[in-house]
């Protein structure tokens, strides 16, 4: 007998980074609910990471307009259908005028929590919370895979992936600095000797990256800036061997990509938003984020906030982090291969203790601000929103 499916509207972040640490929600929810269909609602730089979705309905891409028209715009898109669960990561109260079974809505925490603990607990999850995950198709991944070959002859070796760029000076490391690094890392004697260097950015990044062109070998970078979308270059850095960049949603995707993944760090909270993962670091100069907010309050000014972070530190990290990855992998056990469990079905699933407290209701949104408004948004990442498409 057919299932009937169980219509999940999922209203996530307008921003990459913030979309990308939720996203492993939509993995928890499509695994635990095998009939699952997602409407998924978001920001117009964040919603091709969606595009691939299992038992995927329909992306809705909200832009914001004059007051909160954009929510009342929404909610006549979505108030039709009666929805199996409606969760909102914006806290806007949305779905206390939908019809729906249950409900899951953000609500600001007074605690200091990275923002993949904070979405967890959206759906009351306890324990680990699920990881960052983007989906994408064996197409997208040939793609990517293509872009990656090399010419006939020459060695592929280890790939060391950079994303330089940000809408906001204030968070952007020196170019030179990150040329520097890939020499030091890519040269001889570096833990990535006889690499090549894959640069990543969103449009308009080109020229501001054309320094670490010339500062490469020639033929041995890899110039992905302005041309492939969010998910390729997802695909192309599940191929790298490391990422390093500012503190961005380029950074979350490498990340999310299982890569281990350097987050260069100055005027923005990594206890909130460092990369996530077993094998992430995130580095700073000599200041604490605090000491940021001092000189810049609104984490807006155009000052080069990130000129004291050294080369040396960079690097130091970098081969850190090789090294216990190489540790890591060295030490492993050997994997042996298990039958596939028995596909679960809606009835198991309800039983699941884990998927129970996702089809309760959550508490009404604590906010004193009126329903179908946004929730004020963390100073920590004020300007996250800026992060190049």
């Amino acid at each position: 007998m057919t299932q009937r499916a169980f219509p999940i509207l999922f209203i996530t972040a307008t921003r990459i980074g913030d979309a990308v640490l939720s996203s492993g929600l939509i993995r928890f929810l499509a695994d635990q609910i095998p009939n699952a269909r997602f409407t998924i609602v978001s920001g117009p730089l964040a919603a091709p990471l969606f595009a691939h979705v299992p038992g995927l309905d329909r992306v809705i891409v909200m832009e914001k307009g004059k007051g909160k028209g954009h929510w009342f715009k929404l909610w006549n898109q979505v108030r039709h259908k009666k929805w199996g669960l409606v969760v909102d990561l914006r806290g806007s109260g949305t779905a206390l005028f939908l019809r729906r079974e249950k409900r899951a809505i953000w609500k600001k925490s007074p605690d200091i929590l990275h923002k993949v603990i904070d979405a967890a607990r959206v759906l009351k999850l306890e324990g680990d919370p699920p990881a960052p995950h983007l989906y994408i198709t064996p197409e997208v991944q040939a793609l990517a895979d293509q872009l990656l070959a090399t010419r006939r002859g020459e060695p592929e070796g280890p790939i060391l992936a950079v994303g330089p760029a940000s809408n906001w000076v204030g968070k952007i490391w020196p170019i030179e600095r990150f040329a520097q690094t890939a020499q030091q890392l890519l040269g001889p004697g570096g833990p990535l000797e006889g690499g090549r260097l894959m640069i990543l950015g969103g449009p308009g990044d080109e020229r501001m990256v054309e320094e670490l062109r010339m500062a490469s070998a020639r033929g041995r970078y890899i110039d992905l800036t302005g041309k492939v979308d969010l998910l390729t270059a997802y695909a192309a850095l599940k191929r790298a061997d490391l990422f390093i960049g500012n503190d961005s949603g380029l950074m979350h995707i490498a990340a999310a990509a299982g890569i281990p993944t350097i987050g260069l760090f100055g005027p923005s909270d990594e206890r909130r938003y460092g990369p996530w993962g077993p094998w992430t670091k995130a580095v700073r100069g000599p200041r604490s984020f605090e000491q940021f907010l001092a000189v810049d309050p609104d984490l807006s000014q155009a000052i080069r906030h990130m000129s004291d972070l050294p080369v040396t530190t960079v690097v130091k990290a970098a081969k850190a982090l090789l090294a216990e990855v190489k540790a890591a992998k060295e030490a492993a056990p050997v994997e042996v291969v298990e039958e596939d469990a028995p596909e679960a079905t809606v009835e198991d699933a309800g039983l699941e203790p884990e998927l129970q407290p996702v089809l309760e209701d959550a508490a009404e949104p604590e906010v004193d601000t009126p329903v179908l408004e946004d929730a004020a948004p963390s100073s920590a990442h004020v300007d996250e929103g800026r992060d190049p498409g």
